[in-house]
């Protein structure tokens, strides 16, 4: 199983998190929303062969941006994972805008070029984030919890976009429509633990299995089959980083 986008760092028990993940071979990418929060995290990940820790500057930080673009650089070459990154321009981020494309456009412009795999926050912004992804020609980027709309939803996937579904998605009506339009060779499950609740306790990276149920039940396939597919999808991922 993959969990491609989850925030073990902000676990009570990080370390605990990820050894469940190793111990089950639950290929997991480990989320950060700072350069700062990815430097300290990265050394108790050493030897990890399923863990993986993204290099991340979380829209919704950008008061803290500025002053992580050092550590961003000198962490840039640590790993092939950048997340979470991009935009937030709902109400809880508008006000940051501005800082916000002029981080995103700074990312943008050091993947260019680079085998690196973005994973990205879309919020209220899913136009303008595919409009910069294409323009910096980014070839491998998944959207993370996607809630845009189904046309944008297209153009990504026809870039070859990949888009990543937890728990929380299932259980709307906006999610399960949009799920039903994420072409199957585009689809990946996350967690995004522990944001996500799974009933009264905080989702953890095995709870994919949820979202791999729910789609054996829309792909009429059976589970297998459904675990299977995503399992290729995120092989397919991991080539282009070679």
């Amino acid at each position: 199983m993959i969990d491609a986008h989850c925030h073990i760092d902000l676990y009570p028990d990080p370390l605990a998190v990820a050894m469940r993940c190793e111990q089950a071979g639950l290929s997991t990418l480990a989320m950060t929303n700072l350069p700062s929060h990815f430097q300290q995290g990265i050394r108790h990940l050493h030897g990890f062969k399923h863990v993986r820790l993204a290099l991340g500057m979380h829209p919704l930080y950008a008061d803290r941006h500025e002053e992580e673009y050092t550590s961003f650089a000198e962490c840039f070459d640590m790993t092939s994972y950048i997340g979470e990154i991009g935009l937030d321009f709902s109400r809880e981020g508008i006000q940051t805008k501005d800082i916000q494309l002029r981080s995103f456009k700074y990312i943008l412009e050091k993947v260019h070029g680079k085998k690196k795999l973005l994973s990205i926050h879309s919020r209220c912004a899913e136009k303008e984030v595919l409009e910069l992804l294409v323009t910096y020609k980014i070839k491998m980027a998944i959207f993370h919890w996607y809630s845009g709309s189904a046309n944008v939803l297209k153009l990504a996937a026809a870039q070859g976009y990949y888009f990543s579904v937890n728990p929380a998605m299932i259980k709307s009506n906006k999610g399960a429509a949009l799920i039903a339009q994420i072409p199957k060779k585009l689809f990946l499950t996350e967690t995004d633990g522990p944001f996500v609740q799974c009933g009264n306790r905080v989702a953890e990276p095995s709870d994919v299995k949820l979202v791999i149920e729910y789609v054996s039940r829309i792909w009429k396939v059976p589970i297998n089959d459904a675990k299977e597919q995503i399992a290729q999808n995120f092989k397919d991922v991991l080539k282009l980083l070679r």
